[in-house]
């Protein structure tokens, strides 16, 4: 017995990094509107919350699965995808079906069993939209980057339903815009290290200089959006409702600035774990947006 648990440890682990686990800190996302809907007098329920973020989570790893699944071909072309555990032959075709279909269902259910509505139908959602990218959305330019910035305001909203709150459009505006920065930083870190549409098929419809136009307009909206969001908020206290704007401004040129450098790859994953300037960014949003709430 001793012996088949070590023999299976190699793949155990290899399924495990298979469901990138650590990716999971993209889901902050479903954070965010969370103090601005306490404060607005939303109610928080822990377990249900609890819940559905890890089911959502669960889902994130079948997605995850299912992408390596579909792009394991291409990864072996990578310099640094290669060592992924399909594309490595680390983990077989038949078992990432298999680990695809268990966290589905256990994410699925976990997300119902918190009872919230709309958060079913939101990982319908995303399963739906990332389905749609791994089977050929995503040798599309443009359109790959929205099917995947589109994730990123599934969480807020998502972050919304848990707590039974309306999302704000001036929030979703934010949210959509500084994806599409995240993205579109990550296609311009692709096309600085020199791959090709032999790697990403809708790389071919990308340049620099269109990739730099769009990071600009795409960070301007960001900022102009969070900025109005803020003024009109009900929830923060007028004098002191733009206290956190300097941390976004600061993030967004901070995360640019990191990009550029080549250093992470354009990866949100990499900047949240090695960048101290960032993570200090990041506390500090959060202790300036506590301060500026009124008093729940």
């Amino acid at each position: 017995m001793a012996g088949q648990l070590a023999a299976a440890l190699p793949t155990l682990r290899a399924l495990v990094r298979l469901a990138r686990p650590a990716d999971w800190i993209k889901n902050v996302f479903v954070l965010l509107p969370v103090p601005f809907a306490l404060a607005d007098g939303a109610t928080f329920q822990p377990a249900a919350f609890l819940l559905g973020l890890l089911g959502f989570c669960l889902v994130n790893s079948a997605v995850y699965t299912l992408n390596d699944l579909c792009d394991a071909a291409a990864d072996r072309r990578h310099p640094k995808k290669r060592y992924r555990p399909i594309a490595a032959g680390e983990v077989s075709p038949k078992m990432a079906v298999g680990q695809i279909l268990v966290l589905l269902a256990a994410g699925t259910g976990l997300a119902l069993a918190g009872g919230k509505a709309g958060v079913g139908a939101l990982c319908a959602v995303y399963v739906g939209v990332n389905l749609a990218y791994s089977l050929g959305a995503k040798h599309a330019a443009l359109l790959d980057v929205f099917l995947l910035s589109s994730g990123f305001v599934i969480r807020v909203l998502l972050g919304c339903a848990l707590v039974s709150a309306a999302a704000s459009p001036w929030l979703l505006l934010c949210t959509s815009s500084l994806a599409l920065f995240l993205g579109f930083t990550k296609r311009r870190a692709d096309v600085l290290a020199g791959l090709n549409e032999t790697h990403r098929p809708s790389l071919r419809g990308y340049s620099r200089e269109f990739l730099d136009h769009a990071i600009t307009i795409c960070a301007g909206v960001a900022l102009l959006a969070y900025a109005v969001y803020t003024i009109e908020s009900d929830v923060l206290l007028k004098s002191r409702a733009m206290a956190s704007m300097p941390f976004v401004a600061y993030g967004i040129l901070n995360y640019l600035r990191l990009a550029n450098s080549g250093d992470h790859g354009g990866s949100p994953v990499e900047v949240a774990y090695t960048s101290r300037s960032t993570q200090l960014c990041a506390l500090g949003w959060i202790l300036a947006v506590v301060w500026s709430l009124k008093p729940w």
